[in-house]
């Protein structure tokens, strides 16, 4: 207010308007040695130690196992197959995760003990399942089945009980909503229909031997053919094994001609049963076919 009591019109300093400054970015615009986010993401850790300690973790276990035990359970035969089924299931959990290698290793093993079971039904000395990570399993036979209907009865019901196996996960998979069933029933049969194509080692390969042996041809052809569309370290090997069993049988058929002979009715007996399996499996294939979600 001035002298003659009018208030002054002059504006207070306080009060001026200033130039506000530039607001910042976020990120800081300006590259860190990070990266351009500014921040180091977080990523996970992968090392040889973190591989290493993974991959043996069960392997030493076991080992501590037979240390600590090793007197009781070198009395059993059960210890062969017990031992190679954790290997494996070790090995196959790296990829799949646990629950997954579990019950792939248990579906290898109902396939076996198919195999097993009819060896010792027909009164031939077999050994327990072998177990090796990435092939599958083995059974060793002392001598072979008198002739190749009794063969082929051996090879079909490996695929047969593993069919079975394979069926009761579907049906839990299905009764519990679970995708992990289902999806591990899906390779059941999917192992058991790849384990019909007509080579040998193969089960298809000692089935067809019932039937005609230049069937052989086409499922080495058929091999073949999976191996150059998809490289396969397993399947060339199969390739491989396969040639050379086919040339060694084809050579030897005149002296086991009487091996190959049968009554027309176990001819016709496999093949409806071998193509039947092979139809079912595929079906069953398609109805547990799972989804993934990525």
């Amino acid at each position: 207010m001035d002298r003659e009591g009018v208030v002054s019109q002059r504006p207070d300093p306080r009060f001026e308007p200033v130039e506000a400054p530039e607001p910042p970015t976020l990120p800081d615009p300006a590259h860190a040695y990070e990266g351009e986010r500014g921040y180091e993401p977080v990523q996970p850790r992968w090392g040889v130690r973190d591989l290493v300690r993974k991959l043996f973790a069960p392997l030493v276990a076991l080992v501590l196992l037979l240390v600590k035990f090793g007197g009781v359970l070198l009395k059993f035969k059960v210890v062969a197959t017990a031992g190679s089924m954790l290997v494996s299931i070790a090995a196959y959990a790296w990829i799949w995760g646990l629950p997954f290698a579990v019950g792939f290793v248990v579906l290898i093993l109902v396939h076996e003990l198919g195999h097993v079971l009819e060896l010792r039904r027909q009164g031939v000395p077999a050994s327990a399942p072998l177990f090796i990570p990435f092939l599958g399993a083995v059974i060793g036979m002392k001598e072979l089945p008198e002739d190749a209907w009794r063969e082929a009865r051996v090879a079909l019901a490996g695929p047969i009980l593993g069919s079975v196996g394979a069926a009761a996960l579907w049906a839990a998979g299905e009764a519990a909503g679970s995708d992990l069933l289902v999806a591990l029933a899906f390779v059941g049969f999917f192992l058991n229909l790849f384990n019909l194509i007509p080579i040998v080692p193969l089960d298809g390969g000692r089935a067809v031997a019932a039937l005609h042996p230049a069937i052989w041809f086409a499922g080495l052809l058929l091999m073949v053919g999976l191996a150059v569309v998809s490289p396969n370290p397993i399947l060339i090997l199969i390739v491989i094994l396969g040639g050379l069993d086919l040339w060694r049988r084809w050579r030897e058929r005149g002296d086991a001609a009487d091996y190959y002979r049968l009554p027309a009715w176990q001819r016709a007996t496999v093949a409806v049963v071998y193509l039947g399996l092979a139809t079912v499996l595929a079906l069953a294939m398609s109805a547990t076919y799972v989804e993934r979600d990525l």
